[in-house]
């Protein structure tokens, strides 16, 4: 039986290297690569309907740049009169609890200095965050881009009760009225 140890026995791996063109010499490491989408929603304070449909874009836009602040980039945005849909990719240095709070931190300042929202009175405690795979983001930037012919037939309290039941969170009835 061999008794070398096994740094004796084999070289050190080491990563493929190539030269540059001024002769140093380079080698190749592996990268990181992440995909982060998020739905996430959350609503006005008591359901109230405080976001004028007429007026949401410019909600939107402000909440677009809120996102790009955070090195995150949104797929897609959209709403009713008492609720928001976000669709977004968060950067791997961003918790999730931070982003969303900046986002709600920021825009209801916005929104209660915005003669547009006069009757808006704050977010809701709370969110759901649902993650999602890239062969899904369509569906969900689709299901986001319809909301206001979705809540046609659909209440919001039972549109978010669904949302969380199918991501297999079990819904606590206490924050539901």
């Amino acid at each position: 039986m061999n008794n070398r140890r096994w740094s004796e026995a084999q070289p050190a791996a080491q990563a493929p290297s190539s030269s540059s063109p001024d002769g140093a010499e380079l080698k190749h490491t592996m990268s990181s690569y992440r995909q982060l989408l998020y739905h996430i929603v959350f609503r006005t304070k008591d359901s109230e309907q405080t976001l004028p449909i007429e007026h949401k874009d410019t909600l939107y836009k402000y909440i677009w740049g809120v996102i790009k602040n955070c090195d995150s980039h949104l797929y897609r945005i959209n709403g009713m009169q008492e609720h928001i849909h976000i669709l977004t990719d968060i950067h791997p240095t961003t918790s999730l609890a931070s982003f969303v709070q900046k986002i709600k931190t920021s825009s209801s300042k916005w929104l209660k200095e915005n003669a547009w929202f006069p009757e808006f009175r704050g977010w809701a405690e709370g969110y759901a965050a649902l993650t999602l795979g890239w062969q899904d983001k369509n569906v969900v930037m689709n299901y986001i881009m319809n909301q206001q012919e979705h809540h046609k037939r659909v209440s919001f309290i039972d549109e978010y009760q669904t949302l969380i039941k199918d991501a297999g969170i079990q819904v606590d009835e206490r924050y539901f009225p």
